[in-house]
């Protein structure tokens, strides 16, 4: 089978978890903007952040045979700091509308601040204007009001519910995300989001309809490979390959295809690599034998 993470934060995982990626089946993620883990402080900070979810990353994914898509926009925390959130939501345009990014994201709320609604705001009605796709944060807490409040204002900005991606859902929020007509995201991360047992419950009494897993793996305890390991459980559930394909693999690509920025058939070809290549005269190899062809057996 093959596999769609299309929540991951490849910035803070290293080489060896893109090989295990495409050795488990991983053939295309998405790598939205987040916090970092401390504030940052500059808007430089946050212009070579996006530079190089654009650049670097993409090119670095690409070396292990893996496609490498990003969403780019301020994130809720960080949103409280406004007088920075002004800068950053004046730069915003000259990185969101740049080839490979498929959505303004992660957006949305973290304490649900008046400063975070307005940032949210201000990037819906972006989205909207420009006919893009939308990757929501739910809160940590209170993320039952949050998700309820995140769709009200979604559609008081007008953004289309098919193009609005709400991540970080559980059991007590599965049901307002899909009545609205949006996509519900789940997060396979441990101790803290869901586990593969709880989202193989919900694929169970669910179905698979607008119903995506990701692993939202970052510089926290996170696995790169929740998305093959939840598949693989579900199977052993007896769900059918047809409802893990939809949820690992379908329901991803199509939601962010919405973007115009992935080519299916790409997608569906066999992964080649040329790790011959540079960016910005480096190698992701350090003086090691690079790879040409295929990028993983089959």
């Amino acid at each position: 089978m093959r596999f769609f993470d299309p929540h991951i934060h490849m910035t803070s995982r290293t080489t060896d978890d893109y090989e295990a990626m495409a050795a488990a089946g991983l053939r295309a993620i998405i790598e939205p903007a987040f916090w970092l883990g401390q504030p940052r402080t500059t808007l430089g900070s946050f212009t070579d952040y996006y530079a190089s979810l654009i650049g670097w990353e993409r090119f670095r994914a690409a070396q292990f045979g893996i496609k490498h898509y990003c969403a780019i926009g301020l994130n809720s925390k960080e949103a409280n700091n406004e007088a920075l959130a002004k800068e950053v939501l004046e730069i915003l345009p000259l990185y969101a509308l740049k080839e490979g990014v498929v959505a303004i994201g992660e957006i949305g709320y973290d304490e649900i601040t008046p400063a975070e609604e307005r940032a949210y705001e201000w990037q819906l009605n972006f989205a909207k204007e420009n006919d893009m796709v939308v990757m929501v944060h739910s809160p940590h807490r209170d993320k039952k009001q949050g998700i309820i409040r995140s769709i009200e204002v979604a559609q008081n900005a007008g953004v289309p519910m098919e193009k609005l991606i709400i991540d970080h859902n559980n059991e007590e929020t599965v049901e307002d995300t899909l009545n609205a007509g949006a996509w519900a995201a789940f997060t396979i991360y441990p101790h803290t989001k869901m586990g593969s047992e709880r989202m193989a419950e919900l694929v169970q009494k669910y179905g698979s309809e607008r119903i995506i897993v990701d692993s939202s793996a970052d510089w926290g305890v996170s696995d790169p490979l929740s998305v093959p390991k939840t598949a693989k459980l579900m199977l052993e559930r007896g769900i059918s390959e047809a409802d893990v394909v939809k949820t690992t693999w379908q329901n991803a690509l199509d939601a962010y295809a919405q973007s115009g920025q992935i080519d299916v058939e790409e997608l569906l070809a066999a992964p080649q690599v040329d790790q011959t290549q540079l960016f910005s005269d480096n190698s992701v190899l350090r003086g090691q034998e690079p790879k040409v062809g295929e990028a993983v057996p089959n």
